[in-house]
């Protein structure tokens, strides 16, 4: 009896421990091959080879890195799609990912191409450091070639041992309500895989989404690595076409509640929050 008071007291003190506020951030960079799964997964475990020896806590893919985004492929149908889509319960990739982050202590967000339900989805993934998936994000702003996919009906986040973690993917940066909404439900890190454009109005987007909603967004893409911080800030940049992984380590006890957040104004916003409706 004295054992299992003792160890129902750790399991309590273990849940109300405080989010940790330092962490190193690994972002991977680098062009994969549309429609190879396979040559794109060993690339990937290159690069979760380097994030280790630098020991980072967190390590971030570009979007569908698993099958190199390939919907933009002129070839691409839904289809097509299916051939390279992978199952939540079956996928021996997505197991692999649980046992690479298990075995490297590590949190892996891995972009993929979903099959549920019989519906296509542009996901992400997110494993903790135990090998557990605690998060499954779904791209919720579909545009032209993703219009393959179905939408995304949430933004959700989720409980880590930084405190809550938000996804967004690609294009969702684009709309200010995707991050603000993360950060609303108390995101302080914000994870961005990404396949879409980059450059200088990119990096402009990204440091305003940070500074608006005082929060760090980790944006990951194929030839850019970016890491913005609450201040707008950039602090951690890389741009090329080799592949390979940039680090940065962030303090979250920088992502605060005041300024922007607390000097909201949400009940004249109404505007927002109604359905958009068509030309006339």
């Amino acid at each position: 009896m004295l054992s299992l008071v003792l160890a129902l007291a750790v399991v309590a003190t273990n849940a109300n421990d405080a989010p940790r506020d330092t962490l190193r951030l690994a972002l991977m960079h680098g062009v994969p091959e549309k429609w190879n799964v396979e040559k794109n997964f060993a690339t990937f475990l290159t690069q979760l080879d380097e994030a280790s020896a630098q020991k980072a806590d967190v390590f971030i893919t570009p979007e569908c890195w698993l099958d190199g985004y390939a919907a933009p492929d002129e070839t691409s149908t839904p289809e097509k799609l299916r051939t390279i889509g992978q199952d939540l319960n079956t996928s021996t990739y997505l197991a692999r990912v649980a046992e690479e982050a298990k075995k490297r202590s590590l949190m892996i967000c891995f972009g993929f191409t979903s099959v549920e339900n019989d519906k296509l989805f542009n996901a992400a993934g997110l494993w903790n450091a135990q090998g557990e998936r605690i998060g499954l994000y779904h791209k919720t702003h579909l545009q032209t070639h993703d219009l393959q996919y179905s939408p995304g009906e949430g933004l959700p986040v989720w409980d880590s041992p930084f405190g809550k973690v938000g996804i967004m993917i690609c294009a969702d940066r684009r709309w200010p309500e995707t991050p603000r909404t993360l950060r609303l439900e108390g995101a302080r890190l914000i994870l961005n895989p990404t396949y879409g454009f980059a450059g200088e109005m990119n990096e402009a987007i990204m440091r305003t989404r940070a500074y608006e909603n005082q929060c760090f967004i980790a944006f990951a893409h194929p030839s850019t690595s970016l890491v913005t911080g609450p201040g707008g800030k950039v602090l951690a940049k890389w741009e090329g076409d080799t592949p390979g992984v940039t680090v940065c380590d962030i303090d979250l006890s920088q992502a605060k509640d005041d300024n922007h957040l607390r000097d909201r104004r949400p009940e004249i916003y109404g505007a927002i929050t109604q359905p958009k409706t068509s030309k006339k």
